[in-house]
């Protein structure tokens, strides 16, 4: 096939999002479906995989009118998912239940029981137990569901599901099992004493295969329903962090990035397992063979702004930045009046690990405005990164100048904010946005065996973000107050 195109699918939390990648790596095509998150009792979050296919379908049938052209010539497709989520299957395939997503807490004390039983896996599988990552929602089925639980023939990664649609093939890459608690991330294989843990055994666990590997072929009627060919090779991809890592190009140890997308997350390449499990960083594999990555979490990024913006009845996000902006202007003091927030509205990973923990604001005011409220919120965001980022550096990974990519990164005055606060250079890429489908697609050229230069092909700089001096001082001081609120927060549920 002449002039071959690889499509990239990225399953995200809010959006399913998929592109048309030439071996170029020019993006020809791109769309996005929204989806929509079930929360039936407080701390659940679950969506119903039939979505996620069906919006998939929609996705591709967009492409396929924008581009007809180069959706008749995609030779591969790669996958990127979320993360963490549970989708169980019985013996025909079918799901038994609505997933579980990475930002559910209902097995706190599942995980609890495994880190106090199994003090030493976290060093084997590359994280405490936290209940967000898939291994503890098992316990919990078993415990509060188990006639269901004994109908599981497969546990599969959200992602996953939708190779599972497209080839009939129960399939994993290395990445996306290392953050269900269950893989070595060292021998990148299935842990089988955690499998035993939560009641499991390794015939219930997908095959695995390296991100960049051939996984499958599509089955006739995936091909059908798609309109592609049967011919098209689907690779083995990889969870959304690690895939936006080679969507940006970030594919050596020392490269670092900041996401900033519904959840939020320092990430550092590494060229062995670097974890420290005590300060709840994770030490995951990457999508590309013999290499990982260290990663400080927060369960809440951007979705801190959107969820302020909504409280406060303004049209849009933009229009809370742009009040922020020109009212509190980073080149001067911050106002008195402006509050602290802390961002822990689904609780928190790095390097808390409580996902119980609630978020607030502190040092509300009659001169408190939505402006400041916006600062703050875009501030505590910032501070719990600054968190994280000490947290991935005890584990000895380098964090230096920091890509920043994910819907946070479309703000100038977000960015500018965070270098003060991270006090690193911060670069915005162009395209970044589509960092994880691009990643996706970039794997599925490599495993059908072309485009071996493109993971480690950038993204075109937007702008450079250089710490403002005059700014430290009072933002330590405002961090400071930021840290001393841990405790009372923490106290409310403890």
């Amino acid at each position: 096939m002449s002039s071959p195109i690889s499509l990239g699918i990225d399953l995200g939390t809010s959006e399913l999002k998929a592109v048309l990648l030439d071996e170029s790596g020019t993006v020809l095509a791109h769309t996005g479906v929204r989806l929509a998150i079930s929360r039936p009792q407080a701390g659940w979050s679950e969506q119903d995989p039939e979505d996620w296919w069906q919006a998939c379908l929609a996705g591709l049938h967009q492409l396929r009118q924008q581009q007809p052209d180069a959706y008749a010539r995609v030779c591969c497709i790669g996958l990127s998912g979320q993360m963490h989520g549970a989708v169980l299957l019985d013996q025909n395939d079918r799901v038994l239940r609505p997933a579980i997503l990475w930002d559910d807490s209902r097995a706190l004390a599942q995980a609890q029981w495994l880190e106090r039983e199994h003090p030493d896996f976290a060093g084997i599988t590359g994280s405490l137990p936290m209940a967000g990552l898939t291994a503890p929602k098992l316990l919990w089925l078993r415990e509060h569901e188990p006639q269901l639980f004994n109908r599981i023939s497969c546990v599969l990664s959200p992602k996953d599901y939708l190779r599972l649609r497209l080839t009939g093939e129960r399939i994993s890459d290395v990445s996306d099992a290392a953050g269900t608690l269950w893989l070595d991330v060292r021998r990148r294989d299935w842990f089988e004493p955690m499998l035993q843990a939560t009641g499991l055994e390794r015939h219930q666990m997908p095959r695995l295969v390296e991100g960049s590997a051939a996984a499958a072929d599509l089955c006739a009627a995936a091909a059908s329903q798609l309109a592609l060919q049967s011919t098209v090779l689907v690779a083995g991809g990889g969870g959304d962090n690690p895939v936006s890592a080679v969507g940006i190009g970030a594919i050596e140890a020392g490269q670092a990035f900041v996401t900033l997308g519904t959840s939020a997350a320092v990430v550092a390449i590494t060229d062995h397992v670097a974890g420290n499990p005590a300060s709840a960083v994770h030490s995951f594999c990457h999508a590309l063979p013999q290499r990982w990555y260290t990663m400080g979490a927060m369960l809440a990024g951007a979705s801190c702004l959107r969820w302020v913006t909504q409280l406060l009845g303004q049209v849009n996000e933009q229009a809370l930045l742009q009040l922020a902006q020109e009212q509190v202007p980073l080149g001067q003091p911050v106002p008195a009046a402006t509050p602290l927030f802390l961002p822990y509205l689904a609780g928190e990973r790095t390097p808390h690990n409580d996902p119980l923990l609630r978020g607030g604001f502190m040092n509300l005011a009659y001169e408190t405005t939505p402006a400041m409220l916006g600062y703050a919120v875009l501030e505590g965001v910032g501070f719990g990164l600054l968190d994280a980022m000490a947290a991935v550096q005890s584990a000895g990974a380098e964090v230096s100048t920091c890509s920043l990519v994910g819907g946070g990164a479309r703000s100038n005055y977000w960015a500018q904010l965070l270098a003060n606060i991270l006090d690193r250079e911060i670069c915005t890429l162009s395209g970044s946005e589509l960092s994880a489908c691009i990643g996706a697609a970039k794997l599925g050229f490599l495993a059908y065996g072309r485009g071996r230069d493109l993971p480690g092909l950038g993204m075109p700089v937007k702008a450079r973000f250089v710490p403002a001096a005059g700014q430290q001082e009072m933002l330590q001081e405002r961090y400071r107050k930021f840290r001393d609120l841990f405790a009372a927060a923490h106290a409310l549920h403890g």
